[in-house]
Order: C-alpha cells, then structure tokens, then sequence
C-alpha cells in the first residue's frame, strides 16, 4: 500500500515537473522570427530583402555558434507601407503562424499599428525600421522594443552642426505621414535649443515624383539649410531635384534620414559633403568590417543601419531566449533589458524601461569624389555622439512604463 502511495506520489510530482518544464520552455520547441518589411514599395532597398538576408545570417550564425536545443525559423512578408495589411500579418502570424517576435516594421505608421498588434496578444516586436519617438513615447508598449534610431537621435545629432558651422536658419522639405511630421517636430526643436531658428515647412505627399513646386519654396526661402524630412525614394528624388535646382553651393543640403543606401545609389558627385546621422557605418572598425563584408558577399551590397540593425536585433533576441530557456515574451524582454549589448552594430548599447535601445551615433560627412578610395568608402566620421546622449532623456519620456 505504501509503495502504491508512493508510486503515485512521484508520478504526481513528475507530472507537475513536466508541466512547469513544458510552460517554462520553448513553445513547439522552435523559435520563429518574422520580418515584417516593405519589398517593392519606397522603403525596399533601406530593408526589404536586404533586411531579410541579414536576419537569415543571424539566424544561422547563432545556429552554427551556440547549437541551440530549440530550432530557429524565419518568415517574411510585405506589408505594402500599408498599416492594415501590417496588422492583418502580425495578427495571423501571432494567432496561428507560431510567430513569437515581428522585427523590421520599417514605415511609422506601420510600426505603430503593429505594436498595437502586439501588446494585444502579449508578443514581441522589435522595431528596426521605424524611427517614430511615439513607440517609446505616448504608446510605449512592454512588448516592444524600438532598436536602431528614432526622429529625437537623428534631428538631436543634426543639430551639432548649426553651432558648428554657423548653419542656422532651416527649411524643411517634408512627406506628409507619420515620418516626416515626427522628424520635423524633433529637428525643430534640436535646431532651436542649438540657437538656430526655423523659416518654413513644405509637405509633400510620399512617392511623388514631381517635387519641384517644393524645392522652389525651400530655395525661395534663403533659408541657410534645406532639410529633407523623408526617406528611401522619397529621399533620393528630392536630392537629385535639388541638383537639377542647382541649390548648392548657395544653400546646404541635410537629409534628415539619410543614409548609405541613398549616397551610394547618388554617387560621390551628387552628395558630396553632406551631412548625415548614422546608427552604423561599415568601415567603422575592424568588427564592422567583417560582418559588413560578409553580407555583402551574400547581398551584393554592404549593409545600411537597418540592415546591420536586423542582424544585431535578432542575435541578440535569440541569445536572451537561450539564456532564459522561454520564448515567452515578458521573460525575454526583462532579460534583453538587463543586458549590455556590444556587437557589430551597437557600442554601449542597452534597452531603457521606455523600450528604447541606446547607443552610440556618428554624424558623418560625405567624402568628395577625389577621396573615395573603393566604392562604398563614402564616410568621414566627424563625431561620435555618445549613447546617453544621442536619444532623448528619460527625464523628458512620456512613457507610461517610465518613473516619473
């Protein structure tokens, strides 16, 4: 009777194991990762399939380096800058695809519908596209990290040059949607504090293609500096309708969201000696170099911030579901928010109870053609701009997760 007893005891006791084992571990045993990206739309060559490599890359050096007991997956999809075919994705992939962190989500409104998405179901995303300060601001979410750069850090490192070189009065050519409006109101603001003054804004619609009535209003201006709010096509269309304008030398040219993708498809010739903010910068040291090389190998191209920021997102996601043993959300966010995160994107990097991850930055200036050594080699780094100072303050947050 006693061994019975007994008996029943440790198969009661081993059930309650399994089960806690069960509910502590990895769902199905298999990690699956989507990105959430824009394929063939304005944003497609800053992520796309671009974005796509660099996450199968993490994926399998994770893979081969740490032999995980759990298997890793990736999907992808299109989300057509569209934020109700975003949602409609995020939610199949939550509910029934086994999708347990969306990455990418490059468009703001994109990534904010999305975040709605995934604090609704308890999942994680981290955001590597969007720069919207909303997502760590006024709809900050537990279940969302926002990871490679917002308006605040572009317009915060901008700025540095209205004291350096005497660059004051600023006129913003801006898209109408949720990107240029966050970049204006933050480049504004930098400009201002740094003592410069704002002249005027023009807003234009996204994927125009006929941007001269905008360019002659920021030329009419006189303003010292035209800044570009915008990105991807949007970007590259303004600059080369600047250049049919013959703005420079009389007028600078800041491209607010610039980046690599956009001096390298311009040429040397065309962007010389701009100014630019980067989160990442292939050539920056010997790390960089090496990863950046080896996607390039696989993609034809190197690596631009959102890119590179993929690959470090993911790794760095993948190595907090292995120390943790889960892939249950709330877990792997408490993990990722107590760990330093040093790689090939990220110098002094760490993820703030506002969600946002914080580095270092590099405001850049575009080499003249003469200087260029090897295709690519576009950059002069003329400053890093620290990690505690390149995002907006906590102090300043108005993030509901934040100690006021």
């Amino acid at each position: 009777m006693r061994k019975a007893v007994l008996r029943a005891a440790m198969v009661a006791v081993a059930v309650v194991a399994a089960s806690a084992a069960s509910a502590e571990g990895v769902s199905d045993n298999t990690v699956k990762i989507g990105v959430l990206t824009d394929m063939a739309g304005v944003f497609s060559d800053l992520a796309g399939t671009g974005a796509v490599t660099a996450a199968q890359m993490a994926i399998d050096d994770f893979v081969e380096k740490e032999k995980p007991p759990f298997k890793v997956e990736l999907v992808s999809a299109d989300h057509q800058n569209k934020p109700d075919i975003a949602t409609g994705i995020a939610r199949q992939w939550y509910d029934t695809g086994g999708v347990d962190l969306i990455t990418d989500v490059i468009n703001s409104g994109v990534a904010l519908a999305v975040s709605s998405v995934a604090e609704s179901k308890s999942k994680m995303l981290i955001v590597t596209g969007s720069g919207s300060t909303r997502l760590t601001n006024e709809q900050c979410s537990p279940y969302t990290i926002s990871y490679t750069w917002d308006t605040y850090s572009f317009a915060n490192g901008q700025s540095r040059i209205v004291k350096s070189m005497g660059l004051d009065t600023w006129y913003f050519v801006a898209v109408d949607y949720a990107l240029g409006k966050s970049l204006v109101a933050e480049a504004s603001d930098a400009v201002t504090r740094s003592g410069g003054k704002i002249v005027g804004t023009v807003y234009h619609p996204i994927s125009t293609t006929d941007l001269s009535s905008f360019l002659l209003q920021a030329q009419g201006s006189k303003a010292k500096v035209i800044g570009f709010a915008n990105a991807g096509a949007d970007l590259l269309n303004s600059i080369k309708a600047a250049k049919d304008f013959n703005i420079t030398p009389g007028q600078t040219i800041v491209p607010l969201v610039g980046t690599i993708t956009e001096v390298n498809a311009l040429g040397a010739a065309a962007t010389q000696g701009m100014f630019l903010v980067e989160p990442f910068y292939w050539d920056l040291d010997d790390l960089s170099r090496a990863w950046s090389k080896r996607f390039f190998d696989k993609y034809g191209k190197m690596p631009n911030f959102v890119q590179a920021g993929a690959y470090s997102a993911i790794t760095n996601y993948l190595k907090a579901v292995q120390a943790v043993k889960t892939d249950e959300a709330a877990t792997v966010i408490k993990h990722l928010k107590s760990t330093p995160i040093n790689d090939m994107f990220a110098r002094n990097g760490k993820v703030r109870a506002d969600g946002r991850m914080v580095h270092d930055m590099y405001l850049v200036q575009v080499k003249a053609p003469g200087d260029v050594k090897q295709k690519w080699d576009y950059y002069n780094v003329k400053e890093t701009i620290p990690a505690d100072e390149a995002f907006q303050p906590l102090s300043t947050s108005k993030c509901k997760m934040v100690a006021q």
